[in-house]
């Protein structure tokens, strides 16, 4: 496991704001133009205010939303709306949802994690990364200064004895509370015990971590750290100090045996693309796949996203073709996994058989030709689905964080997300899925604890 540290962290003083729940906020990139306004609204000193703050009319290099929101971080550390821990702690963090009816508690915590570059430790990825959202998260890393969100790891540990430890020491304390927009309830534990921070230390050690969330921003932290040691060689002749804030990165950690652990889909909507129907497709795609009607209009998405998830099957997805309205599902034959093959030779047989790489390696760049079409639309929810072939793509920041662009989707993809195992074993072949592959819910909040990297 990289070197896990316990750390002061910068937490609100509920004295000062009230409850928590006002002022936390989703990840900024699941944040649209309509929920960062809500938080706007919802408390004066809601943490969106650093994480996305606002575009303003007339911004420049000197006055904009990165320089805002290190001037009021300055301002509410100064004023004591934020406050920094007395001791060191790893933060135990708990999060009780729901998802299709059944009842889930993900388990985890927060804590320092030493940086290491991907390749040169036991830190991996597992998705591609976009190059606009590191360069955001970059700018406003130099100017706050401080890690204002978590990156989200997965590590293996069959009996759970790591988190078994933490939820141990923390029995009998009182949980800070916090429920998010989609009604999570998100509890925190600060644990200062050095005892049970050096066994827990004991426990991660050798263990690999895998990044589930944040690839983006773990990138940009470690940019982020080769700039502070540049700048430190300069100022002191020396290289930057193993003990250095910037050295880490504020990371939280779940088992991936905890039974709160689940992957959802992420779908794709496809603009830039000739309208087809059904059979247009089915000719362009040729017997790599075997095809069935699944269904009409995008009302029809429900219906179909549940006969994919009952196959259970990373070879089946669904493709929705605007010019008929018609759905149709695709399971890939042996024809199919043999062109997928010739494909993607540079990649593993385990990379070639997922279904997020069928779609965008076989389908969209080899059999459309459509490489250079614009990146899809990512979404979670079904209804996300039905509104953006109903009503276009007018529904604010997708799942990159980028805003959009305006005009319809003619074509849909329903697709199985990967699996924690799938993650494991990729990783450790030093392999990324196509971006977006999974989708980690519920997503860890901001405003919970903050990273101080000065």
């Amino acid at each position: 496991m990289p070197h896990l540290t316990p750390f002061r962290g910068q937490r609100y003083d509920l004295a000062r704001v009230g409850a928590l729940s006002d002022v936390v906020a989703p990840p900024y990139d699941v944040i649209d133009a309509q929920l960062q306004q809500q938080l706007y609204d919802r408390h004066p000193e809601n943490v969106v205010r650093l994480i996305l703050n606002k575009d303003q009319p007339g911004d420049n290099d000197g006055e904009n939303r990165y320089t805002r929101a290190a001037r009021l971080l300055r301002t509410w550390t100064r004023d004591g709306v934020l406050f920094t821990e007395g001791d060191p702690a790893i933060y135990v963090y708990h999060q009780q949802f729901t998802e299709q009816g059944r009842e889930f508690t993900r388990r985890g915590f927060m804590c320092r994690c030493r940086l290491t570059r991907f390749g040169e430790g036991n830190v991996y990825p597992h998705e591609e990364t976009h190059g606009g959202a590191k360069a955001d998260r970059l700018k406003l890393w130099r100017a706050c200064r401080a890690n204002l969100s978590q990156i989200f790891g997965l590590y293996p540990d069959p009996d759970n004895a790591a988190q078994t430890l933490l939820d141990t020491a923390i029995i009998g304390q009182t949980a800070l509370e916090a429920t998010d927009h989609l009604g999570v309830l998100n509890r925190l534990w600060p644990v200062t015990d050095p005892d049970v921070q050096n066994e827990l230390a004991a426990l991660m050690t050798d263990l690999p971590l895998y990044i589930a969330d944040g690839h983006h921003r773990y990138e940009t932290a470690c940019n982020y750290r080769d700039e502070v040691a540049a700048e430190w060689r300069a100022e002191h002749g020396t290289d930057l100090p193993a003990d250095h804030p910037a050295q880490s990165v504020l990371m939280m950690c779940v088992s991936m045996s905890d039974p709160g652990m689940i992957v959802l889909p992420t779908h794709r909507l496809f603009r830039g693309l000739p309208a087809m129907s059904a059979a247009q497709l089915q000719a362009k795609l040729g017997d790599c796949f075997s095809y069935e009607p699944a269904g009409t209009g995008p009302g029809g998405a429900p219906g179909v996203w549940e006969q994919v998830e009952m196959e259970d099957d990373q070879g089946t997805l669904a493709l929705y073709t605007a010019a008929d309205q018609a759905w149709t599902l695709c399971r890939i034959t042996d024809a199919g996994r043999k062109r997928m093959a010739e494909a993607s030779t540079d990649h593993t047989p385990a990379w070639q058989r997922l279904g997020v790489s069928l779609l965008h390696r076989l389908i969209i760049d080899t059999l459309l030709q459509a490489a250079d079409a614009p990146a899809p639309k990512y979404v979670r929810a079904i209804d996300e689905v039905v509104h953006g072939l109903t009503h276009g793509d007018d529904t604010g920041r997708d799942l990159t964080g980028q805003q959009a662009t305006g005009g319809h989707f003619n074509l849909a993809a329903i697709v199985m997300p990967a699996t924690v195992e799938d993650i494991r074993i990729l990783s450790n072949a030093g392999e990324r899925m196509p971006a977006k592959s999974t989708y980690f819910y519920p997503k860890v909040l901001s405003g919970l604890v903050i990273n101080p990297l000065e």
